[in-house]
């Protein structure tokens, strides 16, 4: 882990967000948006590959935590640098995603129609082509119609895809600078990508802005468009919509979706606005209506069965796909 000397060091490269909005939700909430990166740990719960696999995270104290709610968003006081929760490691196929409506949202696998979930290998790629995962204290509020594209949010955290070298594990917790957004219309539901590098990668420093993938790293923002347009193609539904006629947005544009479904998600936790079924159980709120005690959240985890070796993955994951684009 960065130290945070090394932090604010990083802090510099970038700018903040300027002056805190001084809303009720936002002062209560102060406390959540001021701190430097913490270690987290990691229990398995389950049988991976099967709907009872759980991964649940602890903080630095090994306390019991939620992923969603309870990691701060912010890495640092001045907002330059973010925390991502790495839910999918770079190649490899099971989706995995935090568990919105599951209380102190266990990372799970996705199930539809009764199987679970894996995203197709698309020519030339296996599985997924960066470390995917979410912005904690981020919601995309399906209430909300986008200005720019006029659909609602998908009703989850925000998406981010880590371009760094380095591969990481389900439930790693990084710190990463923001350089861009990528505006995905998924089965008419805004799901915004955020573009990002983690801060430990040994290039960070010449990352900044959107420009820098493509001088740095030549084809990874085609292939990210691509990849994106088709991996669903394969399950037989049909190429996914892009706004902004496939434009990467800069750095700038995504802080600003940033801010939004951070405050959608402030809303959210202090039950301003109605989550349907979204579990905003929570241990560090203290004055969310949903915060519980540490006892209280030691038990959710506990009642989830033990964790059993996981069988193989089908085969059919490792099929290849040949698509035209």
């Amino acid at each position: 882990m960065y130290t945070i000397l090394r932090l604010a060091q990083a802090a510099r490269w970038l700018f903040g967000f300027g002056s805190r909005r001084g809303s009720e939700a936002e002062n209560m909430l102060h406390h959540c948006t001021r701190t430097v990166c913490r270690s987290y740990g990691k229990e398995e719960r389950g049988q991976p590959w099967t709907p009872s696999y759980g991964l649940y995270l602890r903080n630095s104290e090994g306390k019991y935590i939620s992923p969603f709610h309870d990691i701060p968003l912010y890495a640092v006081v001045d907002k330059a640098l973010f925390n991502m929760v790495v839910e999918v490691p770079r190649w490899t196929n099971a989706k995995m995603e935090i568990a919105t409506s599951v209380p102190l949202n266990p990372i799970k696998q996705d199930v539809k129609k009764d199987k679970m979930r894996y995203v197709a290998n698309i020519f030339p790629h296996k599985g997924y082509i960066w470390n995917y995962g979410a912005l904690p204290q981020t919601w995309e509020d399906p209430c909300h119609k986008d200005p720019c594209t006029g659909c609602g949010g998908d009703n989850d955290p925000i998406d981010v895809c880590d371009i760094g070298s380095r591969v990481c594990s389900y439930g790693d917790v990084i710190q990463v600078k923001v350089l861009g957004a990528l505006a995905l219309i998924d089965e008419g539901e805004m799901d915004w990508k955020i573009i990002a590098i983690n801060l430990e990668d040994p290039e960070a420093q010449k990352f900044n802005d959107i420009d820098d993938v493509q001088k740095y790293k030549p084809g990874y923002l085609e292939a990210t468009l691509t990849w994106f347009k088709l991996y669903k193609v394969p399950d037989g539904k049909p190429e996914n919509q892009l706004g902004f006629n496939g434009e990467f947005k800069d750095r700038n544009f995504a802080l600003g979706v940033i801010k939004s479904t951070h405050q959608y998600w402030q809303s959210l936790i202090c039950k301003e606005t109605d989550g349907g079924s979204i579990s905003c159980k929570n241990v560090s709120i203290r004055d969310s209506p949903f915060c519980c005690s540490h006892t209280e959240a030691e038990a959710i985890v506990q009642s989830a069965p033990e964790y059993v070796k996981p069988d193989s993955i089908p085969d059919e994951v490792n099929r290849w796909y040949f698509l035209s684009k």
